[in-house]
């Protein structure tokens, strides 16, 4: 049996989103930006994509941006944003995703930007009056956090941080590409400036995301080449990939609900089973399921020698699951988020995350292989 926990990695590609590529990719092959024919069904396509995306996130069409992913989509937010509006100080967090993390450090080092870090708690909660803090300086901010953390899934309140945003003019960008498709984002009535996304976090294909730019903000091309993208991202556009995209995310709002009661109870419920059945475990992250996103949990397991060969252990009996971000994986470097938290470095830490596809009896298998596998069980 082989069982897919390490969806916050990616998602497996939803079988309507592939029909929808393959059509494409067997009728529709010519250049989006060619004035002719063949070029200009192409084009239509690109656009009503455009217009699914925008029209499910309450935004103008004008106002999204299609990009290789999220990592892109955060890098441009974070280089353009602060380069293209003056902005000499920003503020992030020490568990944000390396796309994030590392840019802004980047920009530091180069003597670009003042960087400061909010002070996080123990689960990963932002606190918010020190936000106000940093946020009370002479120079206008550039304010850096994600909606949910990657490896624990902790909630950011967006609506209080994009408050406290415009309270001190600051631009805010926000990543969500853990959520997107996963929450409503109605992005018109949250004082956000730039929202990143991923499509394959959401049973969409790789290498095709989006970036929101809100229409208040200015900023100039990352990528130039050619005028794709109303002059914002050269280079020819991934149609196929688009296409996807924007059908994977008008599935995800229709089932929305329905998805989200289904993995909320398979979190419960595997975090009751590891709790029956193994002695002095921890979970990492926000606990209150309102406070957590539903598709993540990090959980630590004791203290043994076999820890660094937990997550080999999970593969050969068949099930894939991740030691912290999958962005990291393979590398002797320790999660930077469970260390910002200061979770216990000789603990084995496990991130399962799940999706619709997920079901009751890769639970099951999972936690029964589990206790095999952990040499401390109750």
């Amino acid at each position: 049996m082989r069982v897919y926990l390490d969806n916050a990695a990616t998602t497996p590609i939803d079988k309507e989103v592939l029909a929808v590529m393959f059509s494409m990719m067997e009728n529709q092959f010519g250049n989006p930006s060619s004035i002719h024919a063949h070029g200009r069904e192409v084009r239509s396509v690109v656009e009503q994509a455009r217009k699914t995306v925008a029209k499910l996130l309450n935004v103008s069409p004008s106002e999204i941006f299609f990009t290789s992913g999220g990592t892109e989509a955060d890098n441009t937010a974070i280089r353009c944003g602060i380069n293209d509006n003056g902005i000499t100080h920003a503020i992030t967090s020490k568990i944000e995703h390396h796309a994030v993390g590392h840019t802004l450090e980047t920009l530091e080092k180069n003597g670009l930007i003042k960087l400061s870090y909010v002070n996080i708690d123990e689960k990963g909660n932002v606190d918010y009056n020190h936000l106000e803090e940093l946020l009370q300086t002479n120079e206008r901010s550039f304010v850096s956090l994600m909606h949910a953390n990657n490896e624990i899934g902790t909630l950011l309140d967006i609506a209080r941080v994009g408050d406290l945003c415009e309270k001190y003019n600051a631009l805010f960008h926000c990543d969500t590409v853990q959520t997107m498709g996963h929450y409503v984002h109605d992005l018109s009535h949250l004082k956000v400036h730039f929202v990143a996304c991923a499509a394959h976090k959401l049973h969409g294909p790789k290498g095709v995301g989006f970036l929101y730019v809100n229409h208040n903000v200015k900023i100039k091309p990352l990528i130039y080449g050619g005028a794709q993208e109303r002059n914002m991202r050269g280079g020819t556009e991934n149609v196929y990939g688009i296409a996807g995209l924007a059908k994977a995310l008008e599935i995800a709002y229709h089932e929305m609900e329905q998805h989200a009661n289904h993995v909320q109870e398979l979190k419960t419920y595997m975090k009751e089973q590891l709790l029956q059945n193994f002695a002095d475990i921890q979970f990492n992250g926000e606990t209150d399921p309102e406070k957590s996103l539903y598709t993540v949990l990090n959980v630590s397991f004791p203290e043994s020698d076999m820890g660094d060969m937990m997550l080999f252990n999970l593969d050969i009996n068949g099930i894939s699951a991740s030691g912290g971000s999958a962005c990291s994986s393979g590398s002797n470097i320790g999660s930077h988020v469970l260390t910002g938290i200061g979770a216990c470095p000789n603990r084995p830490s496990v991130r399962f995350s799940f999706s619709k596809m997920t079901t009751k009896e890769e639970i099951d298998y999972t936690v029964e292989k589990l206790k095999q596998i952990v040499p401390v069980a109750v």
